[in-house]
């Protein structure tokens, strides 16, 4: 650390409550020069830790917030990140978890979040070519992934910035964080296969999806190699409404072999098939199991007896934010890539919950 780096210690004075902290502001506070304050607050590697501190404490003190059209005149950044999401979720699945867990990990940066929806109707394309075509955001991160995303092959093309929340079939090229859905489902059906199950349904997402996919696989996989049968629940995925994925499962039940063990990847997907199966008179853990994954505990005060996997979407947001960030910082660096195992499950009488 230089001598004009050295934080001075007089203490912080009231600011002017009508006039707007600037740069200059936090520079006379602190003794220092402006520029050395810019860098301070940029985190430049060339600035001491303790200045550092010392800067970033009085512009907290003072209200201090960067001028975002002079940023971006000077850097050509915006400092905001969006999150792109389909506005059809899970009220009760990871959804208000991931925006709540990638808000938190942006707190003390200089980067604040945005939320750009789109609908199911719509192109997913729009929001991310209105992103970079604009350059309304430094950089995003995306969901519901598909193994040949159009969106991560315009985004890689433009060189522009950006986080999967799930993987692609180029993944190895781009920053990720995903949780292992066939483990999670091969680990599902040998859970039930120790049960005595024998006739397994899966409650898939859309099949378009790679988390789908993966978990397709992975049931397949164990069901072969456990002499059980694994089926696509017919007529419904993960993501339909509760009436439509209870007339799904009613037809399951009342087929000649109805089954006898079910895989849901989402909470309140799991709460319509075990309440559909006991409008039937069937009684979970006598003549039925099912595993099921959560990201909020929601399922062991619904009914105790559920096989329950935990999905820790608090890692998968803060990782996803701070590989955005690394991705803007080091662009010539290797991607962050985060894939997430759950444990293996392995529950006594009356179910256990699993936590990765």
């Amino acid at each position: 650390m230089t001598d004009s780096e050295q934080p001075s210690h007089v203490p912080v004075e009231a600011p002017d409550p009508v006039a707007r902290p600037t740069l200059k502001t936090i520079a006379r506070l602190a003794g220092l020069a402006v520029p050395t304050v810019s860098r301070a607050l940029g985190d430049a590697p060339d600035i001491g830790e303790e200045t550092k501190r010392r800067v970033k404490e009085i512009a907290q003190q003072i209200g201090y917030r960067p001028n975002r059209a002079g940023v971006r005149l000077r850097t050509g950044r915006t400092n905001v990140l969006s999150l792109v999401m389909s506005t059809e979720h899970d009220q009760m699945n990871h959804t208000a978890r991931l925006i709540t867990a990638v808000a938190g990990a942006l707190r003390g940066t200089p980067y604040h979040m945005i939320i750009t929806p789109y609908f199911p109707d719509e192109d997913p394309m729009v929001p991310i070519r209105y992103i970079v075509e604009t350059g309304s955001a430094d950089g995003l991160i995306l969901n519901q992934t598909e193994p040949e995303d159009p969106r991560v092959t315009y985004m890689m093309a433009h060189d522009f910035p950006f986080v999967t929340h799930g993987r692609t079939n180029i993944c190895d090229r781009h920053s990720y964080v995903d949780f292992d859905n066939y483990a999670f489902a091969a680990d599902a059906v040998a859970a039930l296969a120790r049960r005595g199950r024998r006739r397994i349904v899966l409650l898939a997402p859309p099949l378009t999806q790679s988390y789908s996919q993966h978990m397709l696989a992975g049931a397949t996989e164990a069901a072969a190699r456990l002499g059980v049968t694994v089926t696509l629940l017919a007529d419904a995925d993960a993501q339909d409404d509760s009436p439509r994925i209870a007339r799904a499962l009613s037809a399951a039940l009342l087929g000649p072999e109805p089954p006898d063990g079910m895989i849901s990847p989402r909470v309140g997907a799991t709460m319509t098939m075990i309440s559909t199966a006991e409008g039937f008179g069937r009684k979970l853990g006598r003549d039925f199991d099912m595993v099921a994954k959560e990201a909020i505990p929601v399922l062991e005060s619904f009914r105790p007896g559920i096989i329950i996997v935990h999905e820790d979407i608090d890692h998968a947001g803060q990782f996803a934010a701070r590989a955005l960030m690394h991705r803007i910082a080091h662009p010539t660096e290797p991607p962050m890539q985060s894939l997430a195992t759950p444990d293996p499950i392995d529950p006594p009488e009356g179910g256990q919950t699993v936590k990765p």
